[in-house]
Formats: structure tokens, sequence, C-alpha cells
């Protein structure tokens, strides 16, 4: 059966919440009234007069603005979409103008797409979303597309609620928000509800992607191993457009530390410290445009008998490498790789193997205890690496560059290089170090050499 697109609405407003808004359907050349669903209002409450209903919406509306957006109920295309007006005569004026055309209006309180929530999709078991867009970001490239389950678990977690969908079912367009909104007053707003089969869909768990990016890639990952079932630290977030929020697992230890979290993965560049640092001074320094650091972890610390890395090499092969103590050294490239205890190995080839079911190949940062390990950091993705071919590939030349001279320095000669040049690391470094992620983040050509 077609419905009108504010009967659709309304329809939607009785097992969910919606946008307010109040709807007007031509009669002659002047507007009347149709739909309304306002808060605290009855439903479709009739008003004396189009100025009076638009009155009513915009005195409720959050940020005392509204909308009008236009249709011919014959066609599904939306016309003319008038946004952010503030006052009574300008929304009014905009209904009759476009009724005297012939069309159908529906004025809404304006949604902030850009307050820190997100828009998306759900459907075929598959929720899909993003930040600063509307529920069509999902035809986009790069949006987070992750099983219903885990989506809701992970918005849960960071917002402190999931999408609460009433009884809406098949496909969903939806949208969350910091602030309470919509004619229900909370905090989800559906927009559409379309019926689909029953068929399943395949999310793609990809990150980098747009929500990663909003909170930070480090976070991210570390909310995927978390929501896993894997060991994290207890952590603090503290990010530039979401309020705090908290996860992960008592350590048994009451130091912290303070860790930078780059909306992509930068290895080594920012700040990691062990101890409290001021995340609001170390933002001002080390990101003074909020362009690159997207938030902060306060992360409770780990009694580390054994850290480093894994991950999956150009045969498939799960590869952990690491050192006695913190690992700080080793990551950085200065310290080599070390002969792990057996358990050590076992354990974190385990955790791996616990993760690549849900996520496929990753990479890992991990720290045992002498019990069990911990995962501070998990990325997504197989490497074409082997011990001594960091980045397959052939160039006409070749810079040698010492492994001592450290990671800076490679990521200076990094950024000088043009497209005919690799590089040769002279001496030894782990495949798993930040130096080795160096490289292949930056897709340049690289071979490991003895010195």
């Amino acid at each position: 059966m077609f419905l009108r697109k504010d009967q659709s609405l309304d329809a939607l407003a009785d097992i969910g919440n919606v946008a307010q808004f109040v709807s007007f359907a031509p009669v002659g050349n002047a507007p009347r009234q149709a739909y309304l669903r306002i808060l605290g209002l009855p439903a479709n409450q009739d008003f004396a007069s189009p100025a009076e209903a638009i009155a009513a919406l915009l005195a409720r509306a959050p940020d005392s603005s509204v909308n009008v957006r236009s249709y011919a109920p014959e066609s599904p295309r939306s016309r003319e979409f008038v946004y952010g007006l503030t006052d009574v005569a300008a929304a009014l004026a905009t209904v009759e103008r476009l009724t005297r055309e012939g069309l159908h209006t529906i004025v809404n309180e304006t949604v902030d797409v850009a307050d820190g929530g997100v828009s998306g999709v759900v459907q075929a078991g598959i929720v899909e979303f993003a930040p600063d867009d509307t529920p069509r970001c999902v035809e986009k490239p790069g949006v987070a597309s992750l099983p219903a389950a885990l989506g809701f678990s992970l918005l849960k977690t960071v917002y402190g609620f999931a999408p609460n969908l009433g009884g809406a079912q098949g496909r969903i367009e939806f949208s969350i928000h910091p602030r309470p909104r919509g004619w229900r007053g909370s905090h989800t707003l559906l927009w559409e509800q379309e019926e689909t089969g029953p068929e399943q869909g395949t999310a793609t768990l990809a990150w980098p992607n747009r929500f990663s990016r909003h909170i930070g890639d480090k976070l991210y990952g570390l909310l995927m191993a978390h929501l896993a079932g894997l060991p994290v630290p207890a952590t603090r977030a503290i990010t530039r457009r979401v309020a705090p929020f908290a996860f992960g697992q008592v350590t048994g230890s009451h130091e912290t530390w303070i860790r930078t979290c780059p909306t992509e993965q930068q290895p080594g560049l920012f700040t990691t410290h062990r101890g409290w640092l001021d995340p609001f001074k170390l933002l001002a320094e080390e990101d003074p445009t909020g362009e690159n650091i997207a938030s902060v972890l306060a992360q409770a610390g780990i009694h580390a008998r054994h850290a480093g890395a894994s991950l999956v090499d150009a045969n498939g092969r799960t590869v952990v490498e690491g050192v006695a103590g913190l690992g700080d050294e080793f990551m950085q490239g200065r310290d080599l790789p070390q002969q792990l205890p057996g358990a050590v190995v076992t354990d974190v080839i385990r955790a791996v193997a616990r993760l690549t079911p849900i996520f496929g190949p990753v990479r890992t940062e991990w720290v045992h205890d002498g019990d069990q390990v911990w995962i501070v950091q998990l990325h997504r993705g197989a490497t074409l690496s082997t011990e001594r071919v960091l980045v397959p590939g052939e160039r006409s030349r070749w810079v040698g560059f010492p492994a001592d001279n450290g990671l800076e320095a490679l990521r200076t000669l990094l950024a000088s290089l043009n497209g005919d040049a690799g590089v040769e690391i002279v001496g030894a470094i782990g495949m798993t170090s930040h130096m080795a992620d160096l490289v292949r983040k930056a897709g340049v050509p690289t071979r490991v050499v003895p010195a």
C-alpha cells in the first residue's frame, strides 16, 4: 500500500521516536494540517491555524529551528528543502509558497547531524553508520559496517545507550544523538522503515572508517578487541567529539598510562607516556589544529613480564615478537626481538585465533603479565612482509638506512623519497616494530639487509 511521506512518518511514530513535525496538504491554495507529532502534545492534535502549529513546533525544537520539506504525493522524490528557519513567519511563508505550487509540506525540527552522534541503517542483521551525516551515508564509502549485535554494543559503550528501534522491522534508517530529541524525547530518531526479506548480509568490519576516525583509530581497535571478549586494560577515553566513556578490565595495577589516539594509525608519532599527563595540554601541544588526534586514553598499567606485537606475514603465518619488560624500546626499533617463553607465544597465538574468525587477519600489540595476555592495540589486515622484505616491490634505486638511526629519522627519509626509490634498512629490526609498521603504511618497497 502506498503511503505519503507524512503518513509513513505518522505510522513510524506509533512504534518509535521520530523528529517532531507537522505536515500540511494543499487544499486550494492554502495549507491544511494533516499530521502532527510534537513533544508533550497528543498525537495529531489539531491546531486552529498553520501558524499556531508551527509556533508549537518551534517552541519545543531543541535548537529552536525547523526545516521545510516539500514533495508531490505521486512521486517518491522530494522537491525543495529549506533548512534552518528560526521564526514562525519565515516557516509559514515557505509553507504557503510551496502549497501554492501544489506541493505537500512537512515542517520538522532541525536535527544537527554534527552533534557527535551517528546516522545509519539497520538491515539484514547488519548495522552501518557514520558521524556528521544523514542515514544516506550508507551510500557513500567509509561507513562503519558491523554485525548488528556487535555494532549496537559498540554504540552503547561509546554513548551509554544503544539505538532504540522500537518495534521497527526490515530496513530502518536511524540516527542517535547525545541530546534528547523527537516527539518522544529520546536519543534515537527513526527516519524511514521498509519491509525486506529474511536474508542476512555480511558486514565488512573494516577500519579505518569514518567512525574510527571520529573517535580515533587506536580507540576503535581496542573497543573491537574488548567487545570480542579479549582482555583489554581498563581505559577511560577523553575524545574531542564524544563525552568521556570507559571500558576494559581491571589489571591489578594502580599506575596510569596516557596514550594519544590519532584519527588514523601513525606508528610511533604521538606520545605514549607512563604516568599521568595533562591531556588538554598534550592535545594543545601535539595537535593544536585538532585535526590529527581524535582522543586521549587514560589506561590502566599492566605488570608487564613481556610485551610485543604480532602480525600475519606473507605466508599466512602468525608472527609473534617481543621482549622482556615493557617493550617500548622494541616497538621503537631500538631493541631486537628476544626469545620469548613458549607459554607467552602460545597465549598470544590463542588470542589472535579468537579474533581471526570475527575480523579476519589481525595485527596486535600485546602485554603479558605472567598469567595472561592483554591486547593494547588491534588493527585489521594481513601483511605482505617477510623477515627480509617488509614491503615487496622493485625500484630503480635503493636508499640505505642504518637501523640505529631510529624511527623519526626513518619517517623523515620516507617523506623525502620520490617514486623511483626504495629503502634498504641496514641492520636488524622486528617485523612487528613501529619501524616496520611505518614503511608498510607508507607503501614504500623496503628490504632489510645485514649490517
